[in-house]
């Protein structure tokens, strides 16, 4: 016992060394902003009192627990957690791992000095040095910066067993109780009450209901807190469409193919005759070849061969499609000088067939479907951004009257050669960026009606008017 004095004695004279340097060290960092910042950035998500598990986890002890790893590992998880977790860093996917599904919205525009004062403010409050102060006799163990909390769901389950086991034997007992005082009285019924009458009482039958509605409640409000966040989502769509290529190498506008974005609610998928803009002309695609390209002819009945639409397409038989593209093909593939160069002149014909063969078999996969039989009609591309119905988003308030970068929300499409959902679509984070987002007055006529913020910007007593200052929080912008 008295070693045990001890041990607690030196572990806690020790913590307060711990404390003490971090104290120091916190004189040169801006507390006061990183609280800011943390109200804005992470309070949505983390207990404010560093100790406590709320969407996310506890806080407090965050550096110790990124002590086997670089700083700026851990400013880059706050940055953008799902791109450390796909190069395979241990911590990044041991946190992962435990709150998954749940994805940790990204903060690309934190600096190195606002990440710090984020963390000091937030060691400041799980040591005591910022904010007022703590009781006195509080020890180190209720600072909360020890390891993080480890999963109890297995001892409150082993509880939860035990409990209920020691509730179905009281009951056993009352009930023998009861009838053996009803047996003194002489009015005791001809046979005890046994173990399955128990069980199937209405007692036991309404408080399992209760337990079955409440836990059912439970699920699925945590289930519908989660719907849709799907941030890192990047299906494989009917045709390998490489945004890296045409936005990013051929500086194709986004505005070009996804017109609907500056006039109207949705972005929409541009229709194939978009395509065929260009592909009219390009018939042969740098990285596929024909493979990619014929399937929005096959799709829309243009031949390539005659450079013209084929009449009644929509009539004809899957084999006389098949003999018009798949000639196109061949052709294509012969006069290939790189396919001249690899078969000899009595093999580059069967190759020839082989292949269009081949890419045939694609273009049946990637334009039919259990649904749609024919290949001919609308390509059927997988959505990747979908808001719940009870949210609504209009892109052309944004891009047009906000002035906001398609890459604010989507990431930098024009790298991307498969896109993926890159945002989290959260409330949280569609309400950070809100707070966060200065509106861009200057030459837009459509905030003309704010005079007041535009005489406080004038007059020098406003610097900036953000979306929050323009009703940007309020629940019917996006709830009606």
């Amino acid at each position: 016992m008295k070693n045990r004095r001890i041990s607690s004695y030196f572990f806690l004279l020790f913590s307060s060394l711990i404390l003490s340097v971090g104290s120091l060290s916190a004189q040169d960092l801006n507390l006061d902003e990183g609280k800011n910042l943390f109200k804005v950035n992470c309070a949505s998500c983390h207990a404010k009192d560093m100790k406590s598990k709320l969407t996310g986890p506890a806080l407090a002890g965050l550096e110790e627990r990124w002590a086997d790893y670089p700083q700026e590992d851990l400013y880059a998880w706050i940055r953008n957690s799902q791109a450390l977790i796909s190069t395979g860093h241990p911590r990044a996917n041991e946190l992962w791992n435990e709150w998954k599904p749940t994805v940790m919205t990204n903060f690309q525009n934190l600096t190195d000095d606002q990440i710090a004062n984020i963390l000091g403010y937030i060691n400041g409050v799980a040591d005591g040095s910022y904010g007022p102060p703590r009781p006195a006799g509080t020890d180190a163990g209720a600072l909360g910066v020890k390891a993080e909390e480890s999963d109890n769901t297995l001892l409150f389950t082993v509880l939860f067993l035990i409990l209920g086991l020691l509730a179905l034997v009281l009951t056993r007992i009352i009930s023998n109780l009861n009838y053996l005082a009803q047996a003194k009285e002489g009015n005791a019924p001809a046979t005890r009450q046994t173990l399955v009458d128990t069980l199937t009482s209405n007692g036991v039958i309404g408080f399992l209901i209760f337990a079955a509605v409440v836990l059912g409640g439970y699920t699925t409000v945590n289930n519908a807190i989660g719907l849709n966040r799907m941030q890192g989502y990047q299906p494989e769509q009917p045709i390998k469409f490489s945004h890296a290529t045409h936005a990013g190498l051929q500086k194709i506008d986004c505005q070009y193919c996804h017109d609907g974005a500056r006039r109207s609610k949705h972005s929409v998928i541009p229709a194939a005759n978009t395509c065929m803009n260009c592909h009219k002309a390009v018939k042969v695609g740098s990285t596929y070849g024909t493979a990619e390209l014929t399937k929005i002819y096959a799709s829309t009945g243009f031949d390539p061969n005659t450079d013209k639409y084929i009449p009644n397409y929509e009539e004809m038989s899957q084999e006389d499609i098949a003999k018009v593209y798949k000639k196109w093909i061949v052709n294509s593939f012969v006069q290939n000088d790189d396919n001249k160069t690899k078969y000899s002149a009595l093999k580059i014909s069967d190759a020839a067939v082989r292949e269009a063969d081949k890419q045939w078999d694609g273009i049946v996969s990637s334009l039919t479907n259990d649904v749609k039989s024919k290949v001919q009609g609308p390509i059927e591309w997988i959505r990747i951004h979908n808001l719940p119905d009870h949210v609504y988003f209009n892109h052309a308030q944004h891009v047009t009257v906000g002035k906001v970068e398609c890459q604010n929300c989507h990431g930098k499409v024009e790298e991307m050669e498969v896109v993926g959902q890159y945002s989290p679509l959260s409330m949280g984070w569609c309400i950070n960026c809100h707070r966060q987002t200065e509106v861009k007055f200057a030459d837009n006529d459509y905030y003309n009606s704010y005079e007041k913020y535009h005489k406080e910007i004038k007059e020098g007593t406003r610097e900036k008017v953000t979306v929050e200052d323009i009703g940007g929080l309020e629940c019917q912008k996006c709830h009606y």
